[in-house]
């Protein structure tokens, strides 16, 4: 079986915990507005590996990755479930801590199979949580956020660690409503480990004009550490209080 590859990264320190080998797949569902990684959204390109290849560049350095693992991040991973699932696998007979970052997008909760074999070989999920009201996720994202909502569920009914992350976007997500609803909604899942508030940025718009693609949020200001905090603060005292 063969994945298709968009890159590799092998010291990633923001894409779970410890020092990561980050694995970019190639193919995305969304087109969110301020994606960064628009080279990544065709669902076939980048380069062909076969799972054991992936895990072979990784245990060449594996001491490096002692407090670490290897996260799948893209794209959309689990667009390529099967051949995700088999990467997992290979990592964890050799011990080493499996991470996934996702946006959901793809789960159906009438068909969990593929999921419940992968969720076997995955210590932990990084769900983006990308808006919560609906409306505002369809035009944030192009899809509904119904099928975001149903994994995070699924992942609290199999009691699997997770990381939520949430960007925040000046007008968009980046209002004390918007916050204050996603800190309510996370009270009822205790298997949330984490959350992580991500300040917008613009670093993504050399690539939209290298691809001849009109970036969309072009006049949206770029916004700091700080306004991360104070968001983070907004979200757990509605979470905690």
């Amino acid at each position: 079986m063969k994945g298709y590859i968009h890159s590799i990264e092998s010291l990633g320190t923001v894409d779970g915990p410890g020092v990561r080998f980050v694995v970019f797949f190639q193919g995305c569902a969304l087109r969110c507005l301020y994606c960064h990684n628009p080279d990544t959204w065709a669902h076939h390109g980048g380069t062909e590996y076969e799972a054991q290849q992936i895990i072979d560049k990784m245990v060449r350095n594996l001491p490096f990755y002692e407090t670490g693992g290897i996260t799948a991040t893209g794209g959309e991973p689990l667009l390529q479930i099967d051949f995700l699932t088999e990467l997992f696998k290979l990592a964890k007979e050799r011990g080493i801590h499996t991470a996934l970052d996702t946006s959901g997008i793809t789960f159906d909760r009438e068909h969990t199979e593929k999921f419940d074999i992968l969720m076997e070989y995955c210590d932990l999920v990084m769900l983006d949580i990308k808006h919560m009201d609906e409306g505002e996720h369809i035009r944030l994202t192009g899809a509904t956020n119904k099928h975001v909502f149903d994994f995070l569920s699924y992942l609290k009914e199999k009691n699997k660690g997770v990381w939520i992350r949430h960007v925040i976007v000046p007008g968009i997500t980046y209002e004390e409503k918007e916050l204050i609803s996603l800190g309510k909604y996370l009270k009822g899942f205790d298997n949330v480990e984490k959350i992580d508030i991500l300040p917008y940025h613009t670093l993504g718009v050399s690539k939209y004009e290298s691809l001849g693609i009109d970036y969309p949020l072009k006049d949206t200001p770029q916004l700091t550490k700080t306004d991360a905090l104070r968001a983070l603060e907004i979200v757990n005292s509605a979470k905690y209080n």
